[in-house]
């Protein structure tokens, strides 16, 4: 199954907090979005794997997702050594994005920049002719992926573009709340992890209303890029 753009995630919910609005837009244009999560959070202090599985199942409905997969990763122990960086490898193979989206190359949770690094060195991997993987038992051809995209996490950096997500921003909302084993419920767990606190959502409600006002919106998701962006249209830019 060939994808349009392939979301990796260091973990489930990661993609719903930093760009589930884009991943809605995407949904929206016809475009087939799919979400490759490397661990199940099961170091988290709240909820359970199975918890976050079934939490994960939900989300993906509301971002209308073509497909969601989760690579098995040790939470916190992943490191970017061959082994991880081969299984991405393979799965950008598998679904020939044109684009891919990654974690925050720095953030408060270091597997963040970590899970980073393994699909930076993954996407310049996967088109090496000498560099052998297999899916289901069949070699697969090489493939280069044209733009790779880092998404903003927990701790702030100046986006170099911000998508328009305003039509989308109360479902991705639902999105993220379906994780609600790891956010707050009026009512529910006591919070005791940064996330879980009233003041996180507020957070996740500025921060898209920063990046939305940066371009004369309601609310944006911003990304960061390693290399500079091309455009063939300068009358195309909002």
């Amino acid at each position: 199954m060939k994808l349009d753009v392939l979301v990796f995630a260091a973990h489930p919910d990661d993609a719903e907090l930093a760009c589930g609005g884009t991943l809605l837009s995407l949904a929206a244009q016809g475009k087939k979005v799919g979400v490759v999560d490397f661990t199940r959070g099961e170091m988290g202090t709240r909820g359970t794997p199975e918890i976050r599985e079934a939490e994960s199942a939900a989300a993906s409905e509301i971002l209308r997702l073509t497909v969601r997969e989760n690579l098995g990763f040790k939470d916190v122990y992943f490191q970017n050594d061959e082994e991880h960086v081969l299984a991405v490898v393979e799965k950008i193979r598998q679904y020939q994005p044109q684009t891919i989206l990654a974690n925050a190359l720095s953030d408060r949770h270091p597997d963040h920049g970590k899970a980073a690094e393994v699909v930076k060195r993954a996407l310049f991997w996967a088109g090496l002719q000498k560099i052998e993987t297999s899916h289901d038992g069949e070699s697969q051809p090489i493939w280069r992926a044209q733009n790779m995209y880092h998404y903003i996490q927990t701790d702030w950096h100046k986006p170099d573009f911000v998508v328009d997500v305003s039509e989308y921003w109360d479902r991705r909302m639902d999105a993220v709340r379906a994780f609600k084993s790891q956010f707050f419920t009026p009512g529910g767990e006591e919070s005791n992890t940064l996330i879980s606190s009233p003041e996180f959502m507020e957070l996740l409600e500025a921060r898209g209303r920063e990046f939305g006002m940066s371009i004369r919106c309601k609310y944006g998701e911003g990304f960061v890029t390693d290399r500079a962006l091309g455009v063939s249209d300068l009358l195309s830019l909002l």
